[in-house]
């Protein structure tokens, strides 16, 4: 390795031992031996993370006013059920996070270090916590996160390893934009380690899914991974595009500059890059053949083993007839048992060609109107149905009677509120007292107590119309509709009741 090359690798060094530093504070709360009341050791680095996520939720929130009474609160909800300690001992154990992270002299952390890049002794100051605000009445001082914090709570978010490729290929734009091609080599080499490693996820993902589907949701989650990690891939894919173009055309402008001639060693450069990239795009590019196969092949095949494995165990007379047989299922629960194996719901469409279909013409007749009421074939005048029937219309109609000479009921409300004093309101649950109102207003007004047609045979009203005798019932429609059941509703109706 010559010595360029060796600067290059070393390039950075005060600012890659700088993130090292950040952690600094962390390592110094892992050596500090607290216990609790029960002697058991407090994990102090945990809780110094902790303590950054709280400050950065205050600072989301725009949360101003956040101390060391506020620390130990979150500290002591988060903490209570595994460590015990008083009030009392979590401010003590806040105070000393937050003097940990921010020194009580007021001046920044320092770390010193050996800088082999200039070779010589060199320091870094950076700041996690910075104060915000003072409460004079209350003596109280307030803190917020710094810039150094932010930063050390993001390097320990996992985000760089899944958009690594993505932050490098625009680095090497940068580099290239530049001219910086030594800088943009070394860049597209540790191009090439991001695929070789993501090509061990995708190897390692490709057992865990044949090996873990073993559900509908398993299967759905691993097909959305999939998905993302082919769009994730894909976009990559077109970054490259650009990048073998962007390479393409900058070694063209420098042969038409005869560079090659002048500059021999920084042509090679480029054309080196050009090269290389080309082998990384390469391996990247069957990443995105491996996820399409991945999708089409192995994630259908599991799914398929799942659905042939449910087939297999599955015993139609021991799961489902002798479920339904042996156990009263409520209506509900058998839909749910039996719907997987019913018919597939089909809708019949209408089609607008059918208007251009031939059209069946009937012959335009004046057609009359039979007005009375039903009638009762011969073969079925002794119905058990019909028989009884009969005989509710005519208990509905004795009702009526009593209701009118008893109360002088003017409407059908009336009518059903006087059955409900009465204790008769098992009649208003039933279908047939509507069907009884409904056909005497057809017939409106009946008169003189007709019961029967003229070839002579009775209807199902025979019975109750023989109550009225010989007067006159009128039946008019009124306002609104009248509910006293869930079942069935009913118009409003005015009842007038004559003597002839």
């Amino acid at each position: 390795m010559d010595r360029h090359d060796i600067k290059d690798l070393i390039s950075g060094f005060r600012d890659r031992t700088r993130r090292l530093a950040l952690f600094d504070p962390l390592h110094e709360l892992e050596r500090k031996r607290e216990q609790d009341q029960q002697n058991t050791l407090i994990d102090m680095k945990g809780l110094g993370l902790l303590t950054l996520l709280f400050f950065f939720e205050q600072k989301i929130m725009r949360q101003t006013k956040t101390g060391v009474k506020e620390l130990a609160r979150f500290l002591q909800s988060i903490t209570e059920s595994k460590y015990k300690l008083d009030e009392t001992q979590y401010e003590r154990l806040a105070r000393s996070i937050i003097q940990t992270f921010r020194p009580t002299t007021g001046k920044k952390r320092s770390y010193v270090f050996y800088n082999w890049e200039e070779k010589r002794d060199d320091s870094i100051e950076y700041s996690i916590l910075k104060a915000n605000a003072f409460d004079v009445k209350t003596n109280t001082q307030y803190y917020t996160l710094d810039e150094d914090g932010l930063e050390l709570l993001f390097a320990t978010k996992e985000f760089y390893s899944e958009f690594q490729l993505s932050i490098n290929q625009l680095m090497l734009r940068k580099q290239l934009d530049k001219g910086e091609f030594k800088g943009a080599l070394r860049q597209i080499n540790e191009m090439r380690i991001d695929v070789e490693t993501l090509e061990e996820r995708m190897i390692k993902l490709k057992h865990e899914i044949q090996r873990s589907i073993v559900s509908e949701e398993t299967f759905e989650r691993y097909k959305q991974l999939l998905e993302d990690i082919y769009g994730r891939l894909a976009r990559e894919d077109e970054e490259f595009q650009e990048l073998r173009q962007f390479v393409k055309e900058t070694r063209e402008r420098l042969y038409s500059k005869d560079v090659h001639q002048r500059e021999r060693k920084t042509y090679e450069l480029v054309l080196k890059i050009n090269q290389e990239l080309e082998k990384v795009h390469y391996d990247h590019s069957r990443l995105l053949e491996q996820t399409v196969s991945l999708k089409n092949t192995t994630l259908i095949t599991a799914q398929e083993s799942l659905y042939y494995t449910g087939i297999q165990a599955f015993n139609f007379d021991q799961d489902l007839v002798s479920k339904v047989i042996s156990t009263p299922l409520p209506m509900e629960a058998m839909k749910g048992v039996l719907h997987p194996f019913l018919k597939v719901e089909e809708n019949e469409l209408w089609s607008p060609l059918t208007i251009f279909a031939e059209q069946n013409i009937t012959e335009e007749r004046e057609e009359t109107v039979e007005q009375g009421l039903i009638e009762v074939d011969g073969d079925q005048q002794d119905h058990p149905y019909r028989s009884w029937l009969t005989e509710k219309y005519k208990e509905v109609m004795d009702l009526y009677l009593d209701a009118f000479y008893e109360a002088k009921v003017a409407t059908l409300e009336d009518f059903m509120n006087y059955l409900e004093k009465k204790d008769q309101r098992k009649v208003l649950e039933q279908r047939y007292f509507y069907d009884f109102w409904l056909i005497l207003h057809q017939r409106s007004p009946i008169i003189n107590g007709s019961v029967e047609e003229e070839d002579g045979q009775k209807t199902l009203l025979s019975g109750a119309l023989s109550l009225l005798g010989r007067r006159t019932l009128t039946i008019e429609e009124g306002k609104g509709t009248i509910s006293k059941v869930k079942r069935y509703s009913i118009q409003q109706m005015i009842l007038t009741l004559e003597e002839e």
